[in-house]
This record gives C-alpha cells, structure tokens and sequence, in this order.
C-alpha cells in the first residue's frame, strides 16, 4: 500500500481526474478529502468510494475562497487526525487569444487556476507541518511549459509552474515536498467540450501526441501517486511531464 495512513486533500475531486486520483489514492489506502464547487457529483463520488470500501469525505471548496480552504484542511484532520498530502487539482481552460480575452475571462482564470493553488498550499502546510512532512503536488499543464495558443490559461499554469518551484525551496527543510505535474491534452470534462467534441478534433489532438492518442485521466493519476507517495521523497521542485512526448518534438 503505498499511501499506507496518509491523508490526503485532493480539490477538484468530485469528477475527471480528480476523482480518479482520490479513487486511486484510496486504493493504496489513503484516506482521501476531495473538495469541489460540484456539489451533487462531488457527494456521488464519496459515496462510490466509501461503498467500495474506503474513506473518503467530500467538501464544498471554492478554491478562490481563503476561509473555505481553511475549512476543508480543517474538516480533514478533524476526521482524520492530520493531513499528510495536499492534490491542487482543480482548475478551468478557456482557449482564447491575447486580443480575444477579457479581462473579466483573465481574472477568472487566474483567480481559480493560480490564487487557488497558492490559497490551498498557504492552509495546507502548517497541517503538513505538524504531521512531520508530506507533499503537495500541483496540477499544471504543458502550456506553463511551452506557451501554446492559449493566454489566461497558460499564464496561470506557468505561475503555478513557478509557485510550485518557489514552496519547494522554502519549505525543503521541513520536509515538505513539492512538484508540479504537466499532462498534455487529456480526456476529461472539462477538455472535451472545447477539444474532444467532434471526431476532427479528437483526431487532431491524437495526432499532436506521438503515442497517437489523448491521455486519460488514469495516466495522470499515476504520476500524481508518485509525487504523493514516499517513493518520490528525493524529489521536490521538479517537474513532472505526461503529454505523450508532444514537447519532445
């Protein structure tokens, strides 16, 4: 068991891949927090965990919200009796151009996909603290990489790149580790409606990937498994890449 009396807070874990990282977190016997605006899917998820077997709570988290991320750290060493891991999974894609985007679009995007990483990792640690060490692991993207065709998305993953990178420094010495996962295109709720929803778009993001297909939620939680468990303890501020060698070309 490889997250053997770990517990875990994963946001975004109602659906997609955050609700396949908390399945898959459970089932190396982690106890698992996950926190979504998702209410009704995020409580069909705790269920189907905890009818299976596990331990698993959901809580409402607007990862925009600095008191709600109190909550949910709270709400897991009050049920836990600690937090070992923290999964800043939750996120939006909106795939406009520099001119095309809002400012309105640009604060949202930021506000979730950058602000909420720091909001989670700011209440996180000093649970992590107290537990002797753990890890976070932030979501990023292959465009805080490389840039891409997009402008609000990617610059928020490029700052959670960097932020990642930032709190591994600070925070090495007290055994807390941080990494940063950069998946490429992958088939979830929230990509398919703006890439995978025709069979020309799903052939054309295949066709990117040189292992001739889009990721699944699965690929990334592995990695995601990695970072969170003990096996990765000499690694912090590093990057993890699951993009099916699309920035190898």
């Amino acid at each position: 068991m490889r997250l053997e009396n770990k517990v875990a807070l994963i946001s975004g874990g109602a659906r997609g891949m955050g609700a396949v990282e908390a399945k898959m977190f459970v089932q190396e016997g982690a106890k698992v927090v996950i926190g979504d605006v998702l209410d009704e899917d995020g409580k069909q998820t705790e269920a189907e965990i905890n009818e299976a077997g596990g331990e698993c709570v959901f809580v409402h988290l607007d990862v925009t919200d600095e008191t709600a991320w109190q909550d949910a750290v709270a709400a897991a060493v009050d049920r836990f009796g600690k937090l070992d891991i923290l999964v800043n999974n939750a996120g939006i894609a909106r795939i406009n151009n520099v001119e095309d985007t809002t400012s309105d679009e640009w604060d949202l995007v930021m506000d979730i996909n950058a602000k909420g990483v720091f909001l989670g990792t700011k209440a996180a640690i000093p649970e992590i603290r107290k537990a002797g060490g753990g890890s976070i692991v932030n979501i990023s993207s292959i465009a805080g990489l490389t840039g891409g065709r997009t402008s609000s998305y990617a610059a928020s993953k490029g700052a959670v790149r960097l932020l990642t990178k930032s709190t591994a420094i600070q925070y090495a010495g007290e055994s807390i580790r941080c990494n940063s996962v950069h998946p490429g295109v992958i088939e979830t709720p929230m990509t398919t409606p703006v890439m995978l929803n025709t069979q020309e778009g799903r052939d054309l993001n295949a066709s990117r990937h040189p292992l001739g297909r889009v990721g699944q939620p699965e690929d990334i939680a592995y990695g995601v498994l990695f970072l969170a468990s003990d096996e990765s303890s000499f690694m912090t501020g590093s990057e993890l890449v699951i993009d099916g060698g699309l920035t190898a070309q």
